[in-house]
């Protein structure tokens, strides 16, 4: 089967409404809530010494999680801490480094650590002498891809930051930016308390580009309060305007009673939920209009990124990041609640400040939870990823790597599909399942018929597929 071309499609609003299910984000197989106390430190360290012995053991990937923001922003689920007492930086940074240093003793040092990613949180929340010490950290105790093939890259929130942090950042080693923009629009800012104007963007993103930042991300929310199509539209024409190499168009989900900040949202302010399909099929239409190619899930990128070149060459991964170019390498995970991926196995690290201090001042490391994927997990995974990544999956590769016959061992999901078949969501040929263009903003309601542990009371746990 040849990989799924992304052409454009036709917006079919009666099945994007009947398939907007709660579902999970695959940015793992299994998903975090199979994840157990269970799997403990000495399982960590254990999966860590069986990747370094591999027979071509993996390149590195870090993730930083930075929890701390100056402000709260009322649509915000992520794990944070609201505080101006920028010593508590100070502070989590001392910590954080000492963390480094017990996870680069674990690893080899001959492995190359090609990719960081600093989230948060707010990363920029650390000024400028903190990150430098941070990634001096790093590079003491790891070996950091110094070519800028590497892909270090920061989220940035563009009321903590100045065109001189740009290029300080830029100084620094990262070469991807990605800015929290969420929209335009003055009211949707104030109802959201994330006030931040246009112009000021308008010039960060100018100097990232002055700064030679090889790829600048924008992340938009739509179905925020006080949205509209018009407003959203106005957003998205300066959204193109500046011209990104990706953008992120989440889907908002208003979850008060599980999300304490959201209940500083008014009610009355909520757009109804099938304005929330209009503003997706808004974005859907200006951005690809504008030459951005559907990468997948809520991801556009320009066609000359390396997003859309790897979409398009069948090379495309994804990781707890989201799609990527270097989702292959083992993944450690440093903070406060941050999660890692090293050979089969994932792990959590606690999510209370002051149990992450209390372990990092016993000599251990913070891990609280994880998961040892199995050879059915293993699978899965695999098929889940060629779905979500490549929208098609081929049954000999999936065969000739796990030794079954693909018809035969999923033959139950592939029955639970007939349903998005006769709906034009995919074609299942001899060779293998093959998404059509109409069923791409659908791929994780397809992908769930492949999902073990899906079943019960569980759906609840995730947001809406679309």
């Amino acid at each position: 089967m040849r990989p799924s071309t992304m052409k454009a499609f036709e917006f079919n609003r009666a099945l994007v409404q009947k398939y907007d299910r709660p579902g999970p984000r695959y940015t793992s197989y299994p998903t975090a809530p199979q994840f157990h106390a269970a799997f403990a430190l000495d399982d960590y360290q254990q999966a860590v010494a069986a990747s370094n012995h591999a027979l071509t053991p993996k390149a590195l990937s870090v993730y930083i999680h930075i929890p701390f923001c100056q402000s709260l922003c009322y649509y915000c689920g992520c794990h944070k801490i609201i505080t101006r007492k920028t010593h508590r930086a100070v502070e989590y940074l001392s910590y954080l480094k000492r963390e480094i240093q017990m996870q680069a003793a674990l690893f080899d040092r001959a492995r190359p650590l090609t990719q960081l990613h600093l989230g948060g949180g707010t990363p920029t929340y650390l000024d400028d002498g903190q990150l430098a010490d941070l990634m001096d950290c790093l590079a003491q105790g790891f070996s950091l891809d110094t070519s800028d093939r590497h892909e270090f890259s920061i989220e940035v929130d563009p009321r903590t930051i100045s065109v001189e942090r740009i290029h300080n950042l830029r100084g620094l080693g990262f070469n991807r930016l990605s800015f929290g923009v969420q929209d335009f629009d003055a009211d949707v800012q104030a109802a959201v308390n994330r006030v931040q104007s246009e112009e000021q963007i308008v010039q960060l993103v100018s100097a990232a580009r002055e700064a030679q930042f090889k790829s600048i991300s924008v992340d938009l929310i739509y179905g925020l309060p006080l949205q509209t199509v018009a407003s959203f539209d106005v957003t998205l024409g300066k959204l193109i305007a500046l011209r990104p190499d990706r953008v992120a168009a989440y889907s908002y989900a208003h979850l008060p009673t599980q999300i304490r900040a959201q209940r500083m949202i008014r009610p009355e302010d909520m757009p109804p939920p099938e304005r929330k399909l209009e503003l997706l099929e808004l974005t859907i239409r200006r951005l690809t209009e504008a030459g951005y190619v559907y990468i997948g899930m809520d991801h556009f990128a320009l066609p000359d990124d390396e997003l859309a070149l790897a979409r398009a060459n069948g090379t495309l991964q994804r990781n707890f990041q989201g799609y990527s170019t270097h989702a292959d390498c083992d993944l450690i995970g440093l903070g406060v609640s941050a999660i890692g991926k090293v050979g089969d196995s994932y792990s959590q690290s606690v999510k209370e400040l002051s149990q992450y201090y209390a372990r990092i001042d016993a000599g251990l490391l913070p891990v609280q939870r994880g998961y040892r994927l199995n050879a059915d997990d293993v699978l899965r995974r695999d098929v889940i990823n060629g779905l979500m990544c490549h929208g098609r999956i081929d049954f000999a590769g999936v065969e000739a790597g796990h030794a079954i016959r693909f018809t035969e061992y999923f033959a139950q999901a592939l029955s639970r599909l007939d349903e998005q078949v006769a709906d034009g969501l995919l074609h299942i040929q001899d060779d293998g399942v093959q998404l059509l263009p109409q069923g791409q903003l659908m791929v994780r309601s397809v992908a769930m018929a492949f999902d073990a542990y899906l079943g019960g009371q569980q759906k609840g746990q995730f947001s809406r597929t679309v």
